[in-house]
């Protein structure tokens, strides 16, 4: 059994789907979370009501990834509610925003699409590192399957942006090792039961897709909960830079 009791966390975009599954499963193992959610109030209040449940300490902070300073506020909640320290960051927070071909997009859509994306990673990331550098710690970021594959119809922008987290993790990951910071990156494939998927894919598309993964099933928030856990936990302490799969073999490496 994991036991992160004593760490202290934070989960972007912690509220609903992915990000709520990682956030409970951190706060079961024994780690204090902070959960940030972007509009999903209720949401983050009950991530946060269930952690306190499990017995470890968690609070909900509110704030618009894409602006700065929005970030640079909720993270001087996360520092005081920490006493300056910071274990665990998970950059979870991202979009698809919507399904648009590169011929009829416009540069507004690209960028709100790399800054919701990659921009709200590295603004996080910044302000979190002054919280971890004297201790160490673990980084986990979103990537995608789109990254590898390019997406499906409309998604290239997405793709292009899940491709870009994992680059910007390799990258980070050799910066920060000198601070015994190790950053990874999840890459999940076709995740049901998430608002995401919901909003994005259809009845008849899952089903096709369903038909090439070769475990025979959709992943759940669970199955990226669980590999996110490994990466926070000291099981993963000799492994930086790198992006774990979790798409039930439609894509071997």
């Amino acid at each position: 059994m994991i036991d992160l009791t004593g760490k202290k966390a934070f989960v972007t975009g912690g509220g609903t789907g992915i990000g709520r599954e990682i956030a409970l499963m951190l706060g079961e193992a024994g780690a204090d979370v902070v959960v940030h959610y972007g509009k999903n109030k209720a949401g983050a209040e009950e991530v946060v009501e269930k952690i306190k449940g499990f017995g470890s300490n968690a609070f909900a902070v509110q704030g618009n990834v894409l602006i700065k300073d929005e970030i640079v506020s909720f993270m001087k909640d996360v520092s005081q509610f920490y006493n300056g320290e910071l274990d665990i960051l998970v950059n979870n927070a991202g979009d698809k925003v919507s399904r648009t071909p590169i011929e009829e997009m416009s540069e507004e859509h690209w960028h709100k699409v790399m800054d919701v994306n990659v921009t709200s990673t590295f603004l996080v990331t910044q302000q979190a590192i002054p919280l971890m550098k004297e201790k160490g710690g673990k980084m986990i970021n979103m990537s995608s399957l789109a990254g590898y594959d390019g997406g499906g119809p409309g998604a290239a922008a997405y793709a292009a942006s899940k491709a870009a987290i994992a680059t910007f993790s390799k990258g980070l990951a050799k910066e920060l090792a000198p601070y015994k910071i190790n950053v990874n990156t999840v890459a999940p494939g076709l995740i049901g039961d998430t608002p995401f998927h919901d909003r994005f894919t259809t009845d008849e598309s899952r089903m096709n897709t369903v038909k090439t993964i070769p475990l025979k099933r959709e992943g759940t928030p669970f199955d990226v909960a669980g590999a996110v856990l490994y990466l926070a936990s000291n099981l993963s302490d000799f492994l930086t830079g790198e992006t774990i799969d979790i798409n039930g073999g439609v894509n071997m490496r």
